[in-house]
């Protein structure tokens, strides 16, 4: 895989760059100041920043309503990312999208979305382009358990395997679909299997293992670049917040939470840095010190940009008033 003592100390500032930006957005949404609903990555930051991290610049993906890891993990800038959450017209999307639908297609980021299971066909439709262009493009697609009972996903995983479409579908099953349980949804263990019916490869990892997530999707890309087409890749993990800020997650128990966190995938990827001597820990310190400043400074950059304008709202929608803006 080549993988070098730079690319894991990239993946411990990606993992803890998410996490800093999870948790101060977890503290600003408790004191009201952002809108909307909020849904936190923390605890799965391994599967993004192992993902992308097998990516190139020009590479796609696609992401979910729980996006903020995947847009950090694809090169998004905090500041613009923490002043969309709060509505700012600084912010990737001028604070239109929140959340949940932040984009930034310059660095091939196709845009999170609040729907369940959009990204699927959204994936397909980058997959497509890049065959039809030739351009050695790769998409990966994000998208948690339960949106594989959705029909998108059949229809996107069929044609992207008849079509041989550079597609890397990525399941983050964290094991609960809102507040159902896997095992209540769907009558598998994994969801991998799912592939053998479109004749594709399948693959079930542990999705906490950072390492091990950038090797399946390594993989993957080289077999989609080799125009060989699709591979699901089933990364298991879990969320240690509720399926977004507020829920009581009366629906699992303490137990099942705290076995999990001793799973968490950050002091994995510490121990592992330190053991082979990677990095040190006052390094590591270092680098945690300086994310969290860059994170409160983009809190700061959003308190201090403006609100979107009300009569913005139909600006960069309908196409006939961006013709009418172009002739002004």
């Amino acid at each position: 895989m080549n993988l070098s003592d730079d690319k894991m100390r990239a993946m411990m500032k990606t993992m803890l760059t998410i996490r800093a930006f999870e948790q101060e957005a977890q503290n600003q949404f408790a004191m009201g100041l952002t809108p909307g609903f909020v849904h936190l990555y923390i605890g799965e930051e391994a599967v993004a920043t192992g993902a992308c991290a097998a990516l190139k610049e020009d590479d796609f993906i696609t992401s979910t309503h729980r996006g903020h890891g995947h847009i950090i993990a694809k090169g998004g800038d905090v500041k613009y990312m923490m002043a969309e959450l709060f509505g700012e017209e600084s912010g990737y999307c001028k604070g239109k999208g929140g959340s949940m639908h932040i984009a930034d297609a310059s660095k091939g980021i196709l845009g999170a979305n609040g729907i369940v299971g959009a990204g699927h066909n959204i994936a397909v439709g980058a997959g497509l382009s890049a065959q039809y262009r030739d351009s050695g493009q790769v998409c990966v697609c994000f998208f948690g358990d339960a949106s594989t009972n959705q029909s998108t996903f059949h229809e996107a995983l069929n044609l992207a395997s008849v079509w041989k479409l550079p597609v890397i579908f990525v399941c983050e099953n964290n094991g609960y679909g809102i507040s159902v349980s896997q095992e209540r949804h769907q009558n598998i263990t994994d969801i991998s299997v799912r592939a053998q019916s479109y004749n594709i490869p399948g693959v079930t990892i542990d999705g906490n293992d950072v390492l091990a997530v950038y090797e399946a999707v390594f993989e993957a890309v080289a077999h989609a670049r080799d125009k060989k087409g699709p591979t699901l890749i089933e990364c298991k993990t879990y969320r240690h917040r509720g399926h977004f800020e507020g829920d009581a997650t009366v629906y699992r128990t303490e137990e099942e939470l705290m076995e999990w966190k001793k799973k968490d995938p950050i002091p994995r990827l510490k121990n592992f840095l330190t053991d082979n001597e990677i990095m040190s820990i006052e390094e590591i310190d270092a680098m945690e010190a300086a994310i969290k400043q860059e994170v409160e400074d983009a809190v700061v950059f959003a308190k201090e940009s403006k609100v979107a304008d009300l009569a913005s709202v139909v600006h960069d929608v309908y196409t006939d008033i961006v013709e009418e803006a172009r002739v002004r």
